[in-house]
């Protein structure tokens, strides 16, 4: 095995272990910490510029909000929990709810290099999420 082959070993369902060179996974979380940046794209495209706001149009605390849209996420990305509340927010803009649906569905589909088993567990948590007809925050 050549030096520059390093690779993680990724454990599917079933006990089936298969190789995904670093390189690949490296480029997979950059795209995960992409996706969760274009959130705060959106927050901002949407008149929401200061953190108090985007806080309180995702439906989360100013220091969690602040750490989602960050968007530094090397290892699970964002949990079905804070998915979940976000979603739940009915001041969300339809733009970044967009946003996040869009990072749902590849999450789900192990485009950011998870494991199937967090996948499942992942995909189970998120099943009974109904979108809800967005009212948009005020930002004055």
């Amino acid at each position: 095995m050549e030096k520059t082959s390093i690779s993680k070993i990724v454990r599917a369902t079933g006990g089936v272990v298969r190789r995904v060179p670093t390189s690949i996974m490296a480029n997979m979380k950059a795209m995960q910490s992409a996706k969760i940046r274009e959130l705060r794209q959106a927050l901002a495209d949407a008149g929401l510029r200061t953190l108090d706001q985007q806080a309180k149009c995702l439906g989360l605390s100013r220091s969690t909000a602040w750490a989602v849209l960050k968007g530094n996420h090397k290892c699970s990305g964002l949990s079905a929990g804070l998915i979940k509340r976000m979603l739940a927010s009915p001041q969300l803009p339809p733009s970044a709810r967009e946003v996040i649906l869009e990072y749902v569905a590849k999450k789900s589909a192990g485009a950011y290099g998870h494991n199937e088993g967090r996948l499942q567990i992942f995909r189970a948590e998120l099943a009974f999420v109904a979108p809800r007809a967005p009212m948009p925050c005020r930002t004055t």
